[in-house]
């Protein structure tokens, strides 16, 4: 049993790497169950390793007396002088005991204890070192494949390369060496779980290629995949002075191609990270030279970008690739349109104010609901009252719109800022030097310049109407005024 265990600790210290300390505990542990089933009590039991762990043995704490009450704890005086010179009363020896002394099962209950307490601490030291490691690079070679998976070597324990994990661009061969990403760590076992296809491995390979991504000088905001096709990666600097594209790429583009040699092929696009989202997605679609962005709804992160026609094909990419990893990597949703198209496009009034100033140019604002910010629900009250275009807006008095129902005065007050601020009314100025026109049929007073409006009442609501409304405010129905000829009167 001694030289079983010698073995079993001389391998597990140093092929398992698993502290000594650690295994010598366990085995004494193992040992001392082993002595209390057969003894009843271990509290005077001893256990010491030999030489280079060639031999273990257990010893027996045992006080001499003249007489011996409990064999387990006690030796007489005759039998101690036996066993050492100059024994006397009160003294305690360590007494081997012999193996033979337990009995079968209790050696196999030892036995098996230990391997199990071992293979556990084996499997929890393994554990604990590779959950270290997760994150980053490991080294392997291919052992065996089962389909599709590889199981990998990495020495202490067996790695597992799944399918998934696996490029569709890389194909391997049996001893072939793989490097790859350790992504996930069980106790089962342990499992090491290893990849190629994360977006962490490319992080990793880009630490070990740019020493400034290593110190931290530039920053790694984001990198998205399609592995085995394209990568982007966006980066930016925390110092003014180092370009973070220029450094990833290296000197004649050196440090890339190492990248790019590493994953088999595949293509990746270094670009800059920015915080306007703009600059951001129009980074984020090279190759294509992008031409401008316009933000369509910022709360929901929707953007067009607009291209020359050469530049569309570019822009998307092949089965949309470039512009869905571009939408992955900025977080917005993307569309791609040549600036034929985008003119061609339905949408809002105010999107396409916002068009309009991509193209330097300018768009009259005429109508209440093209107004920017305005309370489309004023606006349409008003729209439904005949009041669509601002200059019948403005040409309105206030009793009139507020006539209207639905229609409160602050939301007259908010309308006319909105109008105030966004839209340049151009009044006709008149020659001080010429005298205005003043036939007989005008009157010179303040009441003539400006006549009162002349309110009707519906015929079918009675509620209050003017010549110059198309459809009741209140009921909704047509309204049409007919006038005589001044001559009819008269007559």
């Amino acid at each position: 049993m001694a030289s079983d265990m010698a073995e079993a600790i001389r391998q597990l210290i140093y092929e398992k790497g698993i502290s000594e300390d650690l295994v010598l505990k366990t085995i004494e542990d193992a040992l001392l169950a082993a002595y209390k089933k057969r003894f009843g009590t271990a509290e005077n039991a001893v256990v010491r390793f030999t030489g280079d762990y060639d031999g273990v043995e257990i010893l027996a704490k045992r006080t001499i007396v003249d007489e011996v009450d409990d064999p387990v704890l006690e030796v007489s005086l005759e039998e101690a002088g036996e066993l050492v010179d100059g024994a006397e009363l009160g003294d305690i020896l360590e007494i081997p005991i012999d193996p033979k002394e337990f009995d079968l099962q209790e050696v196999m209950l030892a036995k098996q204890t230990t391997r199990q307490s071992l293979r556990e601490i084996s499997r929890d030291t393994l554990y604990a070192e590779y959950k270290a490691k997760q994150g980053e690079i490991i080294i392997g070679y291919y052992q065996r494949e089962k389909n599709g998976n590889i199981f990998v070597d990495l020495g202490k324990v067996e790695g597992f390369f799944p399918k998934k994990f696996q490029s569709p661009r890389e194909t391997y061969q049996p001893g072939e060496r793989i490097k790859a990403l350790i992504a996930e760590v069980s106790k089962n076992g342990p499992q090491i779980v290893l990849s190629r296809t994360h977006p962490e491995f490319v992080q990793k390979i880009l630490e070990l290629e740019v020493p400034e991504i290593y110190d931290k000088t530039i920053e790694v905001f984001k990198i998205v995949r399609e592995p085995g096709y394209r990568t982007k990666i966006a980066v930016y600097s925390r110092r003014d002075d180092v370009d973070p594209v220029g450094a990833c790429v290296g000197l004649k583009g050196i440090r890339i191609q190492n990248i790019i040699r590493e994953l088999e092929g595949e293509k990746i696009d270094v670009l800059k990270y920015d915080v306007d989202p703009r600059r951001f997605i129009k980074n984020a679609l090279s190759p294509a030279d992008v031409r401008d962005v316009y933000i369509i709804d910022e709360a929901r992160h929707t953007a067009l970008a607009v291209v020359d026609e050469s530049q569309l094909s570019v822009a998307i990419g092949k089965q949309g690739l470039n512009v869905r990893l571009a939408n992955r990597l900025c977080d917005w949703s993307i569309d791609v349109k040549t600036e034929d198209q985008f003119r061609d496009l339905d949408i809002s009034s105010e999107a396409r104010r916002a068009a309009s100033s991509l193209f330097g140019e300018e768009e009259e604002i005429l109508r209440i609901d093209e107004l920017p910010s305005v309370d489309l629900r004023v606006a349409g009250v008003l729209a439904e009252a005949g009041i669509e275009m601002i200059e019948d807006f403005l040409a309105r008095s206030d009793e009139e719109l507020l006539a209207i129902p639905g229609v409160a005065a602050g939301d007259l007050e908010a309308i006319r800022a909105i109008i105030e601020e966004n839209i340049e009314v151009i009044e006709e100025e008149y020659d001080q030097d010429q005298e205005p026109d003043t036939g007989p049929e005008q009157e010179t007073t303040a009441e003539a310049e400006e006549p009162e409006t002349e309110v009707y009442e519906c015929p079918d609501c009675r509620a209050p109407v003017t010549p110059d409304m198309t459809h009741c405010p209140q009921c909704g129905v047509a309204l049409s005024f007919e006038y005589e000829d001044e001559e009819d009167q008269k007559s």
